[in-house]
Parts: C-alpha cells; structure tokens; sequence
C-alpha cells in the first residue's frame, strides 16, 4: 500500500478532470476483448518461455511485484485518480534471490538526473547513455533474450484482463521510485497504468526521467481512443526494432 505522505502528496496533484466515462468504457471493453484474444494466441509461446526459464534458473517462472497505478473515481461532476498499489506479472529475468539495492540506487540517480552516479552503479558508461542497467548482473541468460524481445512483459496481459492496467497508458511506477516523486512527477499517476504509451514508443529507456514524465503527462492530456490505437500501431514496430529494450 501507500503510505500516507505519498498518497497524500499524489492526490494534491490528481486533479479532477472533465467527465469522459464514454471514453473509459469503451477503452475498458477493448482492454478486455484484446487482452483476452492475446493470452490465447500466445498460450504457447508462454509454455515455450516457462520451460526455458525452469531450465535456465532455479525460481518461479512468473515475477510479482507491487506497483503503483491508479483509480479512476466519480467526484462531483467529473473524474478523479487515486493512487492504488497492485500485484504487477512479468516472465522472470533475474535470479530469484536477487535484491533490488542496485536498482533502488539507480532508479535514485535516473530521477535525480545524475549520470556519474548511474554510471558507477551499473559499472557501466552505457548506463547514461540508455538510462537502463545494462550489464545487470542479477539477470540470467534466458532473461537477457525474453528482455531483448520484450517478451517478458506478455504477461502484463493477465493485469490488463483484471483492470488493474491498460493496453495503454504510462508504464506502472514501483512504489521506491514513487517515494522519490516530487510535485509534477505524480501527475503520471493520473491514468490506469499501460503496457505500452507515448514513453514507450518514443524511446523507453533512452529517454530521462523528465523527458518521461513531459511524455506521460502529455499523453494524460491527449488521451483519446483515436490516441490509444495509434500508439499500439506504432508498438509492433518499436518492439519489432528491439531499441531501448533489454
């Protein structure tokens, strides 16, 4: 859950917004009937992936993880977003006993823009550059593959069946990274987490944490069903490019 100085801190910048219940629905309903359609086309490449990742490392195939996302709710004569936490579904990539120190540290140094400090946590000059733990040692062979095809992320499919994401919409947050959130930066809160989004298909981790947010606060004003199926047009082809992925 939230604790009480971030939801606090998030709900003054989650500001009521004009009602459009029509649009929600409608994206709700093909959330729903493409999620559903997914899993069952790719149900065997998911056993594909999980025989590999058993094979590969001893742990779970399936990754958990708390993330944050948010609420669409009725106030007054329109809509407001609440901060919610949710149990969040990726393919495993990393050792099962691996700790999340060195990407605390990191995630600390991408927010605060400091790339010398990027650099020495990743031990790598890549790491400025693409804003990503590239040579993270905690990832296993078969992660760095399902990573590079951003397959591991097709499980997110089953939080989009539940409702707690969307085909589209910014990426979901972890709750240290949101901890770290200061004034604007809980704006990206103000839509139901995606899979994909402006962010995603407009660099992914080639981009910085500002940049990130311009590009998901601009998406959170945009937002139209005319908006949502462009960008998951020009997915298949970034996915397709693998750049900024792994």
């Amino acid at each position: 859950m939230l604790d009480a100085r971030v939801r606090s801190d998030a709900d003054a910048e989650l500001s009521t917004s004009a009602a459009d219940g029509g649009y929600h629905l409608v994206k709700r309903i093909i959330d729903i009937t493409a999620s559903t359609v997914a899993l069952v086309v790719f149900l065997p490449l998911f056993v594909v992936v999980a025989v590999a990742i058993k094979i590969d490392s001893d742990g779970p195939v399936l990754f958990r993880q708390e993330r944050i996302g948010a609420r669409r709710v009725r106030h007054g004569g329109g809509n407001r977003w609440e901060a919610v936490s949710f149990t969040f579904y990726k393919f495993r990539t990393m050792a099962s006993d691996a700790s999340s120190t060195l990407h605390e540290r990191y995630i600390a140094a991408y927010i605060n823009g400091d790339a010398s400090e990027m650099v020495e946590t990743a031990g790598s000059a890549g790491a400025a550059e693409t804003y990503k733990l590239v040579n993270d040692p905690r990832v296993t062979r078969v992660g760095r593959v399902i990573r590079r095809l951003s397959i591991d992320e097709l499980p997110q499919l089953w939080n989009v069946l539940k409702g707690d994401m969307s085909l589209v919409g910014p990426r979901p947050a972890i709750g240290y990274e949101v901890a770290m959130y200061k004034g604007r930066h809980y704006r990206r809160l103000a839509a139901k987490p995606g899979i994909t989004g402006l962010w995603q298909v407009s660099g992914r981790s080639c981009i910085g944490f500002e940049e990130m947010v311009d590009l998901d606060c601009e998406y959170i004003e945009r937002r139209s069903l005319l908006v949502d199926l462009a960008l998951l047009a020009r997915t298949i082809p970034v996915v397709m490019s693998m750049k900024g992925a792994g």
